[in-house]
């Protein structure tokens, strides 16, 4: 559904001391209003409690814009990976008042629940989510290359977002390699998962992104983040009692894991080389900017205009600071730690797929995810078809021939996880459907 919203209070509110500094497009809100589109699809995937969940997101942008190629940026909602929307009010306020500085947004719904409040329930919780931000990234690669509906410049895509919504984009941008989390998750379990790329949509497209949005997060473990990795913009209050500031838990209440926040990341960044424009908050507390009061207000507009200044240094674009980095709070010491340089991730360009959808020669594969056997419904029902079930890795685990129009997928002794059923014809055509048994 898409809505037109005028917003001349907020632009005033806001753009008075930008334009007073800088004007044009993405240093100031040039436009008057912004539309909205909510529900775009984006992918599916399972729950943690193995229910099938329709990925979503809301697409913000100018109101009456001509361009044709805009910088876009992705945020996810904060949460706890337990709660919100991508309807909730940090990432919408954000969304509207870059729209009206002429980006595109889209705020994400992800995958959110988990089996138990801790590291064991909330590691995987994480990896669901950067398996979806890096469906939304795929999915605006591939509007790119098809329809264009959208109108992205993909060399400019963000990705950004506060709390959770941190987190999600930290660990998408740096935790690049399996062997990275393997001390969090044995491989069995991360497989069945769908590893660190996942299987929520648009499979085989970009996932690459242009910098990262860091809004009260933290991440893993600080090394994760590389020399040659993507610059960063962080803001992080001290008081933070949720997210820790430097190193410390992750505790919403119940302790879950320690983590890097912000400071840290800010002192690795230093290290290899990587830019981070990083904002302290003196005595903030958790996503300070998340509210009506008037200092919530005031925190969200010091949060709008340091990331205004972080992305038109990327864009190349000069202007005066309206919000300068200031000094980080205290210190901050890097731990010992050596990053391991394996992949098991199955590359795209390995497995040959490039968009993973019922296509051609399958009108219906039923249920799917499925707990038992599947129904996989041909096109041309009169045809031969040649069947291959793949796990993964690419090892083929069941093949079959078949002339009839209806053929049944036999769970049998299937472990729970990610397949690909691979069907071809006599004329040589081939259409491949991702499957998930639970």
């Amino acid at each position: 559904m898409k809505k037109t919203y005028l917003s001349l209070a907020s632009v005033l509110a806001i753009s008075t001391v930008a334009s007073a500094q800088c004007s044009g497009r993405y240093a100031a809100n040039v436009y008057t209003s912004y539309s909205v589109t909510t529900g775009v699809s984006y992918g599916s995937n399972v729950t943690y409690s193995g229910a099938t969940y329709a990925l979503t997101l809301d697409f913000y942008q100018p109101s009456a814009d001509t361009a044709q190629a805009r910088p876009l940026i992705i945020w996810a909602h904060g949460g706890s990976y337990v709660s919100g929307t991508s309807a909730d009010a940090d990432v919408t306020t954000l969304s509207e008042q870059f729209a009206l500085k002429g980006y595109a947004c889209a705020s994400i719904n992800y995958r959110l629940g988990t089996a138990s409040f801790d590291s064991i329930g909330m590691i995987p919780a994480v990896i669901r989510s950067v398996q979806d931000m890096k469906a939304a990234i795929r999915f605006f690669y591939k509007d790119r290359a098809t329809s264009n509906t959208y109108k992205i410049d993909t060399n400019n895509i963000f990705i950004g977002g506060a709390s959770a919504g941190s987190l999600t984009a930290l660990h998408t941008a740096y935790l690049k390699r399996t062997c990275q989390i393997l001390p969090y998750i044995n491989q069995d379990s991360l497989n069945k998962l769908g590893g660190l790329d996942g299987y929520s949509g648009n499979q085989c497209y970009s996932q690459k992104v242009k910098g990262v949005i860091d809004l009260c997060g933290a991440l893993g473990v600080y090394g994760w983040l590389e020399a040659g990795d993507v610059p960063l913009c962080s803001m992080h209050g001290t008081a933070d009692a949720v997210v820790p500031y430097s190193r410390g838990p992750v505790n919403p209440g119940i302790y879950i894991m320690t983590a890097d926040g912000s400071r840290m990341l800010y002192q690795q960044a230093q290290a290899v080389g990587v830019s981070d424009n990083f904002y302290t908050w003196l005595g903030a507390p958790h996503v300070p900017f998340d509210g009506t009061t008037a200092a919530e207000i005031a925190y969200m507009d010091t949060t709008i205009n340091f990331v205004r200044d972080y992305l038109l240094q990327r864009l190349n674009i000069t202007c005066p600071a309206l919000q300068a980095p200031n000094t980080p709070y205290g210190t901050a010491t890097l731990y010992s730690y050596t990053n391991c340089t394996t992949n098991s991730t199955l590359s795209c360009a390995t497995s040959g797929i490039k968009n993973v959808s019922v296509n051609n020669l399958l009108q219906e594969v039923y249920p799917n995810p499925s707990t038992s056997d599947v129904t996989v419904v041909f096109t041309n029902n009169s045809d031969t078809h040649f069947i291959e079930l793949t796990d993964i890795s690419g090892r083929v685990l069941k093949s079959a021939t078949t002339t009839q129009g209806v053929y049944t997928l036999e769970k049998a002794n299937l472990n729970a996880g990610v397949y690909f059923l691979k069907v071809s014809n006599t004329q040589g055509e081939a259409s491949i459907q991702k499957i998930i048994f639970y």
